[in-house]
């Protein structure tokens, strides 16, 4: 069995596209709704790990890494 890795990502609304983020490997797609831009990012993710040379699949992960909400005054 090929070992699975858990990511992050991070998707966000961008005009009539939805962006998903890895931030833990700097890799993103879009698609069209929520589950087309998730469905894109794991395609994109997989195929990376299935090319990349080894020292590029090893790169260090962003093992720290938080996903939060901040509130700051605008305007």
């Amino acid at each position: 069995m090929i070992p699975a890795q858990r990511l992050t990502a991070i998707i966000e609304r961008e005009d009539d596209v939805f962006v998903a983020l890895c931030p833990e490997v700097d890799i993103a797609s879009q698609g069209a709704s929520i589950e087309e831009a998730r469905a894109n990012l794991i395609e994109a993710l997989t195929l990376f790990f299935e090319t990349a040379a080894p020292s590029e699949a090893v790169r260090p992960f962003r093992n720290e890494l938080f996903v939060t909400q901040v509130e700051v005054p605008v305007g």
